[in-house]
């Protein structure tokens, strides 16, 4: 049994490297860390303790682990993002207002399937002492519409993928009280494309010879790696009653990467090599030219209260509200080497609050039955909210259970269909962007239709 758990960790742990999913809870935070909280909504996690994926939601809920406990989770994720227009305006090819660009379609469905593993692992060292680790996908985005959409000098694909190892220990310091802290090692990598305008570019620099509507597209990549920390205290004010608190720190990551073009024409590439002279050579290179890039990005900090009260030996109540600090994400600025700023995305987001309220239906000794409704708010305003991530407020409905195999193993199984509200974008210019970029690009006027449908299942075993 050792040999093959080991098998089932590693595995998990190599699939988990490849993870990337579609943002779910604000932003592009990914809740879904769990099967058994999935069939709640994830309402009241922070105080539920019924699995090692407490090591997330808050390590001191590992005190109420005896033994040794492992879970292996895959959560399956399918957005969907649909643009409707109704005033988007074409793109130009010259400062002079030339030469307009086909509008062309509305890109698909934006939203992809996605895979996203969990796995935790832990152990009692002692009376009072206990230790574990999790790896997790906190994060994650993408979306990627048609390579031709009218939106595409706006966003064609954004792809965020993170993992984190989360070592963690607690401490039961009396029957009522315990706490637990773990670190956090994180890793990001983010990927970004969209079509560039070279006759606009061309136009702006005053580079004569470039056709009406030469387009290509540019890729930038980057990735970096930083630490932070958790920590969660348990209550017990009653046997039947559990209070948590529990706290994620902000990550702040410096990502380093860099930028490619496609399509540029033989002509373009001419004037990169000199044929203008290196003046103009360095500023076409600032604007359409392969290098080196980097960008700060903070992903925020969070704050859970949840309470959990068994009413009697069938029935349980979950509550929670949790607060995330998006604020700290105010821009996403990509730098050249040079110090050059190549592109700007402003985000200015806000903090918000996600609650939600969930039971549990223990009809006999094998089974679970779960329920559970969030409500979940965006961080993002109607006059910064970009095709990149295009998040608006979500409601959550969920249902799922629990089958005992035996004494020490258990399957867990949730669904959730989460409701997005209608999400507007009128990217028209200042202040989302400035009024050169807005002609360059031409703007993007509609709305999002957004959902999602998630399904978890889980394997936990005590040994």
């Amino acid at each position: 049994m050792k040999k093959c758990n080991k098998i089932i960790l590693l595995s998990v742990f190599s699939a988990l490297g490849g993870a990337s999913g579609s943002a779910l809870a604000s932003g592009f935070a990914l809740i879904e860390q769990s099967a058994s909280g999935l069939g709640n909504a994830y309402a009241g996690q922070a105080a539920a303790a019924e699995d090692a994926s407490t090591i997330f939601f808050n390590p001191a809920g590992m005190t109420r682990l005896p033994g040794r406990s492992f879970v292996v989770v895959g959560n399956l994720i399918k957005p969907s993002a649909t643009f409707n227009n109704t005033a988007t305006t074409p793109a130009i090819s010259t400062t002079g207002g030339a030469g307009p660009y086909a509008l062309n379609g509305n890109g698909g469905d934006g939203g992809d399937l996605a895979l996203v593993p969990n796995a935790y692992l832990s152990w009692q060292l002692g009376p009072k002492l206990f230790a574990g680790v999790g790896v997790s996908v906190p994060f994650g985005l993408k979306t990627d519409y048609d390579a031709n959409w009218m939106g595409r000098f706006h966003a064609i694909t954004s792809e965020l993928k993170t993992i984190n190892i989360n070592p963690s220990i607690a401490y039961k310091v009396s029957d009522t009280i315990s706490v637990g802290a773990g670190l956090n090692w994180q890793r990001v990598e983010a990927e970004l494309t969209k079509a560039v305008n070279y006759s606009f570019v061309a136009s702006a620099g005053g580079i004569p010879g470039v056709a009406n509507n030469t387009e290509g597209s540019n890729k930038i990549e980057g990735n970096d790696s930083t630490w932070g920390f958790n920590f969660g205290v348990m209550i017990n004010p009653s046997p039947a009653t559990n209070i948590g608190l529990a706290y994620r720190s902000a990550m702040a990551y410096k990502l380093s990467g860099t930028v490619s073009y496609s399509g540029r024409t033989a002509f373009l590439n001419s004037v990169l090599a000199g044929a203008f002279g290196s003046t103009v050579a360095a500023a076409a290179g600032a604007q359409i030219g392969d290098g080196a890039v980097t960008a700060d990005l903070k992903l925020p900090a969070s704050l859970s209260t949840a309470f959990k009260h068994q009413i009697n030996s069938q029935w349980d109540v979950l509550a929670d509200a949790t607060w995330t600090q998006w604020s700290s994400l105010k821009s996403l600025d990509v730098v050249r080497s040079s110090g050059v700023l190549l592109e700007s995305t402003p985000f200015n987001y806000r903090a918000v609050w996600r609650v939600g309220v969930g039971a549990n239906y223990r009809p006999n000794d094998a089974w679970t039955v779960r329920a559970g409704v969030a409500y979940d708010q965006t961080p993002t305003s109607d006059l910064y909210r970009t095709p990149r991530i295009p998040d608006q407020d979500r409601t959550w409905l969920a249902i799922g259970g629990q089958y005992k195999i035996s004494k020490a193993s258990a399957i867990d199984f949730g669904y959730a269909h989460l409701f997005v509200k209608s999400a507007s974008i009128a990217l028209t210019g200042p202040p989302a962007l400035s009024a050169a970029a807005a002609a360059g690009r031409g703007s993007l006027i509609g709305n999002f239709d957004n959902k999602v449908d998630i399904l978890s299942i889980q394997y936990r075993h005590s040994f």
